[in-house]
């Protein structure tokens, strides 16, 4: 059995949110019965018919991972309040018939590697900051660095906003103004905001790598479907 709140979401028809305001309506229906806030279903039940504003739900649930290089100026946020495109609008050429969302977000001015998907509990576990999953970005700054400066950020920088050190990083050297770096924490603008710290000012920042998932070759707005991922919904 599973709560009708996250069934209607995993199946990628509203979020749990957005569910549980259209159960309140009296906007979902099951096997023609009006739902009700923390009802439970059988999702192994082939016989199940479920209604939202009157239209019949496929209950087929399929899971949905993709990797998909976000270009600058493109915002994850799905709210209306942020300027912007949004990457829900970018991906709506694909025809996926599914609701997906980002998992974690990039901020407007940073471009490469975002996952989306419909299994919210994978999602869940991917923003798991303790789980510690590795991002890896390419970083150009204003002005040449230094020694001083990689081995600063590798050790972790004081941001003074948050009054707290980032963890440790890993980065390596790629000309005089760039380089990349492994972070595991993610905080918000993390690595602009090291830099800034240190007197840099990030010109062009492009994640290539989530854990074992690449970046590789894929094309700015364009996509590749993860075929194999660890998924705990059934």
């Amino acid at each position: 059995m599973i709560r009708l709140n996250k069934y209607l979401s995993h199946l990628g028809v509203v979020s749990r949110r957005e569910a549980d305001k259209l159960i309140e309506q009296g906007k979902v229906y099951i096997n023609n019965e009006k739902a009700y806030i923390g009802m439970e279903v059988d999702e192994n039940d082939y016989k199940l018919d479920i209604k939202v504003l009157g239209k019949i739900i496929n209950t087929k649930y399929e899971p949905l991972l993709i990797a998909y290089n976000k270009r600058t100026g493109v915002i994850c946020t799905e709210s209306n309040k942020e300027k912007g495109v949004r990457i829900v609008d970018e991906i709506k050429k694909f025809n996926f018939n599914k609701r997906l969302f980002t998992i974690g977000r990039l901020d407007k001015d940073t471009s490469g590697l975002i996952l989306l998907t419909n299994d919210g509990d994978y999602a869940k576990e991917m923003s798991d900051k303790s789980k510690k999953h590795e991002k890896e970005y390419i970083v150009k700054v204003d002005k040449e660095y230094d020694n001083i400066f990689l081995s600063k950020m590798s050790k972790g920088v004081f941001l003074k906003d948050l009054n707290k050190y980032t963890q440790k990083a890993k980065l390596k050297r790629i000309s005089n103004d760039t380089f990349s770096i492994i972070i595991v924490e993610g905080l918000n603008r993390q690595i602009r905001r090291m830099c800034k710290e240190l007197g840099y000012k990030v010109l062009e920042l492009k994640r290539i790598r989530i854990d074992d998932i690449l970046l590789n070759d894929l094309k700015e707005n364009e996509y590749r479907k993860i075929e194999k991922f660890n998924t705990s919904f059934k």
